[in-house]
């Protein structure tokens, strides 16, 4: 098992990198997905999302 991946991924330099910008690259969006939702949920109501409705007239014209 070990072999067979060593032999897809890692045995070429090229693939190698190719593979380490794209994890690199889904752990980004993960990662920042994620704390994106921590963020929002710990500041639920206190965002300009969440109180917009209070100070715009006419709702969402954007």
């Amino acid at each position: 098992m070990a072999s067979a991946i060593y032999n897809a991924l890692f045995r070429r330099n090229f693939t190698m990198l190719g593979v380490v910008f794209a994890g690199a690259f889904a752990f980004q969006l993960g990662y920042d997905g994620l704390m994106n939702k921590i963020w929002d949920n710990h500041n639920r109501g206190r965002q300009w999302k969440d109180i917009r409705h209070k100070y715009i007239e006419g709702g969402d014209d954007e």
